[in-house]
């Protein structure tokens, strides 16, 4: 269990380095105070998974360094339960002379592990991270996905009873990743708490049982994953003086400067928001504008039950210009077939500049509209989606071989 109370932390800046002396000296002060985290508050059970989100400058990377003992706070307190352990910066408490092999030992002992824990998980941790013959090399001459393999390994096998993750998982490939996914979700089921800091939304949405949103320092959200991850696309599409007038979700955000005003979904065969996987989908929005705009994006994002992005696109990537004067209005339609397997989904909206909204956002609207895949029409698929496969014989003259999945990573 882990629990922070009121705490702050304040940082000293300086314009010059030799400031810092000129104020002991003068006695005088020569710095500006940034506040990084203004009285946080939040509470992690044990077996529960907090998700951290927050643009760069939020406060996320301080509060975990605090909450792992590297700093400390101004003001409140930190309780924790048990031993925590954490990948808070690739590399830190590794000796790059040193082999791998030789640096489990120094790294377990920085995360709390005895000699003799180390010597009995050693074989464990070397094969978890599958490194193979380069355990044996110098760490200097690791990747930075190298070095997360050995990192998380000897994080996990620690034994922690609170795993901090911060974004380390982003630079290993995606077999990795996988296979550190499962082993966190073993280590949530047998009861750790893990505190997760990641701008990978889906994970975050995967994994995570809570999410907390920080901005300038503050908790500005905290609740389920994905009302968390919709309030943090807030943020990158919206000033502060916008955002802190929290507009209702459902009303949708913006400079509205354009504006969705309409948006209807059916299938082609169905004429309803109940279609058959197979049928072709079409989505009908309304946009006007309030100001003269000579460049749009019309982008969209469908969304599973779990709230996780299935596949999203706008007007931009595909090419399609889109520009109002003030007072206009157009109809726009997507067509695309449904290879979605069955089950509820959502679409958001977004009316934007260029090729994403995190520069000029006019109307962003969070699940706008909903509808249903039930039942197949055509080949049966297992799934998520259909792939819509071909299948052929190869004769044998004309056959190379196949591709190893050594040729593949």
């Amino acid at each position: 269990m882990l629990e922070v109370e009121n705490v702050c932390k304040e940082f000293k800046l300086y314009n010059r380095p030799w400031h810092r002396l000129k104020e002991v000296v003068m006695r005088r002060s020569f710095h500006r105070t940034h506040r990084a985290l203004d009285n946080i508050s939040f509470r992690v059970a044990s077996g529960e998974t907090l998700g951290i989100l927050g643009r760069n400058g939020a406060g996320k990377s301080t509060l975990l360094k605090m909450l792992n003992g590297v700093l400390l706070p101004d003001a409140g307190q930190i309780k924790i339960t048990g031993r925590v352990t954490g990948l808070l910066e690739l590399g830190t408490g590794f000796d790059p002379n040193l082999s791998g092999l030789q640096n489990i030992t120094g790294n377990g002992l920085l995360l709390g592990m005895t000699r003799q824990q180390i010597e009995e998980r050693r074989q464990a941790i070397v094969e978890f991270s599958e490194l193979g013959e380069f355990i044996h090399e110098p760490i200097r001459t690791y990747s930075s996905g190298m070095n997360m393999r050995l990192a998380f390994s000897i994080a996990i096998h620690a034994n922690p009873d609170t795993f901090l993750i911060d974004e380390a998982l982003s630079v290993g490939d995606g077999h990795f990743q996988q296979k550190c996914m499962r082993r966190i979700k073993e280590f949530r089921a047998n009861g750790g708490s893990i505190i997760f800091v990641s701008h990978d939304l889906n994970a975050v949405k995967m994994i995570c049982d809570r999410a907390i949103v920080l901005s300038e320092g503050k908790i500005v959200a905290d609740g389920n994953p994905e009302d968390a991850v919709n309030i943090y696309n807030q943020l990158l599409g919206a000033d502060e003086e916008e955002y802190s007038k929290r507009e209702l979700l459902e009303a949708g955000y913006g400079t509205r400067q354009a504006i969705l005003e309409d948006v209807t979904f059916y299938g082609q065969n169905s004429q309803n928001s109940i279609l058959a996987s197979g049928d072709t989908g079409i989505l009908d929005v309304t946009i006007a504008a309030q100001s003269d705009l000579p460049d749009i994006s019309l982008g969209l994002m469908i969304r599973d039950r779990f709230g996780q992005d299935i596949f999203g696109t706008n007007s931009h990537y595909l090419s399609f210009p889109i520009a109002l004067v003030n007072g206009e209005r157009k109809h726009l339609r997507y067509n695309f077939p449904m290879r979605l397997a069955p089950g509820k989904y959502t679409i958001t909206l977004a009316l934007h500049d260029g090729a994403d909204h995190t520069i000029n956002c006019y109307h962003w609207r969070d699940n706008a509209i909903g509808f249903e895949v039930a039942g197949i029409t055509g080949t049966f698929f297992a799934g998520v989606c259909d792939l819509a496969p071909t299948l052929q014989e190869i004769p044998s003259e004309t056959f190379n071989g196949t591709v190893s999945n050594a040729d593949t990573q």
